[in-house]
């Protein structure tokens, strides 16, 4: 095969006037039952330095799920994982149905590409201010894809409008990420809206539901891990190293 005219591979992320950033935020939440203490992870979250948020499931009174967060995969792979292995998350039974993990990406329109990949969902998951948050998978159908793109970026302003006005109003905000190859169910993107209350949230949902990429050409949504946050790391911490 003539490999001779095949254009460069281009990793890196895109925004506005071409400017290129080939680094993003990975971000994995992990859900656990048994818990009776939240406070005993809180301490050893806070001991370790962990970029994280906890929250208490507002499904299981005795559930809980850890969110960490880091440019570097290595960093979930190395340290996060050692954690989540040792007390007191050891002694947790995990709940594997809802781990999502996805990395951050650009559309392609956005001017601060550092701030969009790396900055802003780290203020976004931590600002004590949203303790509120509502995450979940999607997979959109393959009809989607094979849209011509004018008409696919049509169906996403239709989801950016509808988010906008929860954004300035303060009621919801939302982080965005891609799961492709990364999800154990296939889903392409997990999605996180925080809010300082839990109705705006479930409100913003609901009218999502009517559009028309999501009525139309979503394969799968869910299931939801509901909480509210009980400790969160500054958004300025940075992880460990690992071994350490």
């Amino acid at each position: 095969m003539d490999t001779s005219n095949l254009p460069p591979l281009e990793l890196a992320e895109t925004g506005t006037r071409d400017r290129k950033l080939d680094r993003r935020l990975f971000m994995q939440l992990q859900a656990f039952g048994g818990c009776d203490d939240p406070t005993s992870l809180a301490r050893a979250l806070e001991t370790r330095q962990m970029p994280a948020v906890l929250y208490e499931d507002f499904h299981d009174p005795f559930g809980v799920a850890v969110l960490g967060m880091s440019d570097d995969p290595d960093f979930l792979a190395g340290p996060w994982r050692e954690m989540l292995r040792s007390e007191p998350f050891r002694s947790l039974v995990p709940k594997p149905m809802y781990t999502m993990v996805g990395r951050t990406y650009s559309l392609g329109y956005e001017p601060d590409l550092e701030d969009t990949l790396l900055h802003r969902p780290r203020r976004t998951a931590t600002n004590p201010d949203w303790p509120w948050a509502i995450w979940y998978p999607l997979r959109r159908s393959g009809q989607f894809s094979r849209l011509p793109l004018e008409e696919q970026k049509q169906h996403l302003k239709e989801h950016g409008r509808i988010g906008f006005r929860y954004g300035r109003a303060d009621a919801a905000h939302d982080i965005r990420l891609a799961s492709h190859g990364m999800d154990t169910h296939d889903n392409d993107f997990t999605v996180a809206v925080v809010g300082p209350e839990l109705s705006p949230l479930s409100k913003l949902v609901e009218e999502m539901r009517g559009t028309v990429q999501t009525s139309l050409y979503l394969e799968r949504l869910g299931p939801f891990f509901v909480g509210r946050t009980v400790w969160q790391a500054p958004a300025d911490v940075r992880p460990p190293a690992s071994g350490a």
